[in-house]
């Protein structure tokens, strides 16, 4: 009886085909305080039908909108539930998910959100793969790089999200990502070693079909969210796209019988996008897999203030003898330290960000070494400082990006009927 109500939203539009499986995912959780909303866009196709069958336990509002943000933002505006949650109209929830979530959100309100594991299924609804982007919460990379975070694996607090506002009605490509942004800058997003949702993956699909109108969108968002002109998220979306805008270019410039001469460009075009994408995707603001701080780190937290701590250790090598760090947050310096060989930790006290804005953490070392090869006989060309292995701010420990604890990943995922399609 104790129970929050949640409240699902669906938006769709001339998806029949797939949205029984969406449906009957949500209708089949093992939590009883749900409230599920289907907002239609006024489908031509049997989406009205198939809804009609559940008639007693789904709100079904079929009118015309302006778009998916639109849709959902309605729904979310009528919803009774403090929890909020969406599962577009191919796509769907596990069994269990609303209960897990429910579980790991508890009494924090400092929360904003949770998100969980989840598949990629193809158009049949079989299982074809773990969705591999997902990973620890790091605001500095959710704001700058890449949306690690699977939409159909997210459960927003309530009052987190009118707290932001609502989705942006005028991004059609990138509308959940800007909200885990703007949630994340002002609450910590929490990840679960669960299986929440499946995204279905086909030619069809509003993504795949994006091209430059999408590259263009996140572009624009990241530019926003981080005042960088050349955002590095843009060009790790972008490579792919333009790559396939250019072959089709040389391929319609090639001569009759030089049709080789394109293919040969063709490859040294993926295989330079491919280099450019190796170099991105590796971008952690100086704070490395292994723990390693580089000459700078950049890192951000979400808004708050109060104690900062730091812990980590300074090797005993030569070349960092008499290290010393600077911190600063906002631009403001929280002082500078001196580090000597052995584990330690550090404590500065954070000053108020500027309203609504996060903590961007900065830390300036004066010593730096270049590992040469390492014992692994690899090329490490880095420029190192120290080792960070924790930062702990409001309660919440942060811990190097991509770090990733051993998940649960069941095997055998590939063509595994998802559970909804087995009901």
């Amino acid at each position: 009886m104790n129970q929050p109500l949640v409240t699902i939203v669906t938006p769709s539009f001339n998806q029949g085909r797939f949205i029984r499986a969406t449906i009957e995912s949500v209708l089949a959780q093992d939590y009883g305080a749900i409230e599920y909303i289907i907002m239609d866009g006024g489908s031509t196709d049997e989406t009205a039908a198939v809804v009609r069958e559940y008639s007693s336990r789904v709100t079904f509002i079929s009118e015309r909108d302006r778009g998916q943000s639109h849709a959902i933002n309605k729904g979310f505006q009528q919803a009774r539930g403090e929890v909020l949650a969406w599962i577009n109209s191919d796509d769907i929830l596990l069994d269990g998910a609303v209960r897990k979530a429910i579980d790991a959100l508890g009494d924090d309100s400092r929360v904003g959100a949770v998100y969980g594991e989840g598949y990629l299924m193809d158009e049949s609804g079989n299982l074809t793969a773990r969705f591999p982007y997902t990973q620890p919460f790091d605001l500095w990379r959710l704001a700058h790089l890449s949306d690690y975070i699977l939409q159909q694996a997210v459960f927003f607090r309530r009052d987190a999200v009118a707290e932001v506002g609502w989705l942006r009605e005028d991004l059609h490509y990138t509308m959940d990502w800007d909200l885990l942004i703007r949630i994340g800058k002002r609450h910590p997003l929490r990840r679960l070693p669960e299986y929440l949702g499946c995204i279905r993956d086909y030619g069809d699909t509003k993504t795949s079909l994006g091209g430059m109108q999408r590259v263009t969108e996140i572009r624009r968002l990241l530019r926003e969210h981080t005042g960088l002109s050349v955002p590095p998220g843009w060009i790790l979306y972008g490579v792919g796209a333009w790559s396939e805008m250019w072959c089709r270019r040389i391929q319609r410039a090639m001569p009759r019988g030089f049709g080789w001469a394109g293919e040969v460009l063709q490859i040294g075009l993926l295989g330079l996008g491919s280099a450019v994408v190796g170099r991105v995707v590796n971008l952690n603001g100086g704070w490395h897999s292994d723990g390693w701080v580089g000459e700078t780190m950049e890192y951000w937290l979400p808004h708050g203030t109060g104690p900062l701590v730091l812990e980590g250790a300074m090797p005993p090598s030569p070349w960092l003898q008499g290290q010393r760090a600077k911190i600063s947050s906002n631009g403001t310096e929280l002082g500078e330290f001196r580090l000597n060989p052995g584990e330690f930790r550090l404590a500065a006290n954070v000053p108020p960000p500027p309203p609504g804005e996060p903590v961007r953490l900065r830390l300036d070392c004066a010593r730096t070494f270049v590992p040469g090869y390492s014992w692994e006989n690899n090329l490490d060309v880095r420029t190192l400082a120290f080792l960070l292995y924790k930062l702990n701010f409001l309660g919440f420990d942060y811990f190097p990006p991509g770090k990733d604890p051993e998940f649960p990943r069941p095997p055998g995922a590939r063509g595994k009927r998802s559970p909804a399609q087995n009901s």
